[in-house]
């Protein structure tokens, strides 16, 4: 990987972490990364970190199951629940396969990155 490449994967990373829609985990994942960035444990956090993103992006089903659930009424409050779920359905009828948020969006970006690297 070149060390432009590099600088752009941490730049996804920051802006993937500072998405107000980046879970908790995720977020922390992304820490303990940029913290070691140019140390030992580089690689072992960065591979964690890629486990951690593969494992929260949001597949648009999943999306549109959970929003129309009574969890994400209780969560999210009735009105904003069906505005996502009628963006979730949106994205679906689209041929979407991928939330959208701004955290899935840069975690996916980091993924076609780390491909493209390849």
């Amino acid at each position: 990987m070149t060390q432009e490449l590099k600088y752009q994967i941490i730049d996804k990373i920051r802006e993937m972490a500072a998405a107000p829609s980046c879970c908790a985990e995720l977020k922390e994942k992304a820490e303990e990364y940029l913290v070691a960035v140019g140390t030992t444990r580089e690689d072992k956090k960065f591979r964690e970190l890629v486990d951690e993103i593969k494992a929260d992006i949001i597949p648009v089903d999943a999306m549109v199951e959970f929003m129309a659930s009574p969890q994400a009424t209780e969560e999210f409050g009735e009105e904003t629940a069906k505005e996502f779920l009628a963006h979730a359905k949106e994205l679906q009828a689209k041929g979407e396969k991928f939330c959208d948020c701004p955290a899935c969006s840069a975690a996916q970006e980091v993924l076609k990155l780390i491909i493209s690297s390849k």
